[in-house]
């Protein structure tokens, strides 16, 4: 079972991308769509998501694109699984439940849950997710281009 919401994962590999194709331009979304294999206008609600939470910069113009907001060390896959499921809504799962036994036995412990996944995920900087991809070979070699940040 899969905890992680499909939209939270495409949100982490996008901004893992991001920080790896970034430099020395901002990465289109319209490559960072093929480079996984999506329709760009699936990608663009995603990445305005980012953008609003602080976590990518948007940047105008023929040459534009979206590169980080902040340095890798300083964003976490908690940080942008959050911004990803803020911005998902439950319109097409009906009403919630409400009842006694979900109010005060399911929810809190659902909840527990969550909040430790999520802490789990906090541990887990995009620095780190770059390295892995990097030695994982992940890239291929011309793709991956020296960063400087400090």
């Amino acid at each position: 079972m899969m905890l992680l919401s499909r939209r939270s994962q495409l949100a982490i590999a996008a901004v893992v991308d991001i920080a790896l194709h970034a430099r020395p331009s901002p990465v289109a979304a319209k490559l960072l769509a093929a480079r996984h294999d999506l329709p760009p206008r699936h990608l663009e609600t995603l990445l305005q998501a980012l953008v609003r939470a602080g976590i990518l910069k948007g940047v105008r113009g023929p040459r534009g694109g979206y590169e980080l907001a902040r340095e890798r060390r300083r964003i976490t896959a908690g940080d942008i699984a959050r911004a990803a499921m803020q911005e998902t809504g439950d319109d097409g799962l009906g009403p919630a439940p409400h009842s006694r036994l979900v109010d005060d036995v399911i929810g809190p412990e659902v909840q527990r849950a969550s909040q430790a996944f999520l802490a789990v995920l906090d541990d887990v900087t995009i620095e780190e997710l770059c390295h892995r991809a990097l030695v994982a070979g992940s890239l291929p070699t011309a793709e991956a281009r020296a960063d400087f940040t400090i």
